[in-house]
């Protein structure tokens, strides 16, 4: 998971939002509610362009899974589960973009919450998820900082699903070959040839290791976390590539 920014919707959907959750409110009971949300879901052709497309532009890479960041991001999720909370169905701020399988294998209707009722799982478009977890490069798989990061992983299948698994250590290699391209091209001056190689960059799956990269390359055990990869940690700590790949996503780490 990494931090996405939430998309601005055309005023005329978010109209249309607000009268189909009137319209949920307007039933007597919750039983009501859920079934009348369940229905007006199912009849959303209305909305659903504006939504997709909205989400589309929030998703990571290529409209990655904003969960696992692999799969195509097929699904409109609901955050928090329309039969548990029935009149955030046609929430903008609690629709989420999912491949297939996080949404119905992984997910489905789970929403774990602590003892005072809060969430347990990461919302990435509402907050970091880098104060919840961690990513060991080395071994693809992510640690729990806190009792919501551990959840994640438990919930999305995080360090269970080995294709993610392999697919991180992959793409921690592939980020350091894309940052050794980008500073031998920039030392060539072919600077726009070098933001071809950061855009090539982020749009790759599994950006949250590119992510993870930088953000550990300012930790105080920096050098014990990329052992074995020190000339990666140098261009990370690079300021010119620094600025060139971050710029690219509007963010500092």
């Amino acid at each position: 998971m990494i931090r996405l920014r939430r998309a601005v919707l055309p005023a005329a959907t978010m109209e249309r939002l607000r009268d189909y959750t009137d319209d949920i409110r307007q039933q007597v009971t919750e039983q009501e509610r859920k079934d009348r949300a369940k229905q007006l879901w199912a009849n959303r052709r209305q909305v659903r362009p504006a939504l997709a497309k909205g989400l589309a532009e929030m998703a990571p890479g290529h409209e990655r899974c904003m969960y696992c960041g692999d799969g195509q991001g097929t699904d409109i999720d609901h955050f928090e589960p329309k039969s548990l909370a029935p009149l955030r169905t046609f929430d903008w701020l609690n629709h989420v973009l999912a491949c297939s399988f996080c949404n119905s294998n992984q997910k489905r209707s789970r929403f774990p919450v602590a003892a005072d009722g809060s969430p347990l799982l990461v919302d990435p478009t509402a907050e970091d998820p880098l104060d919840h977890l961690r990513l060991v490069l080395a071994l693809g798989t992510y640690q729990g900082l806190t009792d919501r990061g551990r959840a994640c992983i438990e919930v999305f299948g995080l360090n269970a699903r080995a294709v993610l698994v392999k697919g991180r250590m992959d793409a921690y290699a592939a980020a350091g070959v894309f940052m050794r391209m980008w500073r031998m091209t920039m030392d060539e001056g072919k600077s726009d040839k070098a933001k071809g190689i950061v855009r090539l960059a982020w749009n790759h799956p599994l950006i949250d290791v590119l992510v993870n990269m930088f953000h550990q390359s300012g930790h105080p055990a920096a050098d014990a976390l990329f052992v074995g990869e020190e000339d990666v940690l140098e261009l990370l700590r690079d300021p010119e590539l620094r600025a060139a790949f971050l710029h690219f996503r509007g963010v500092s780490y």
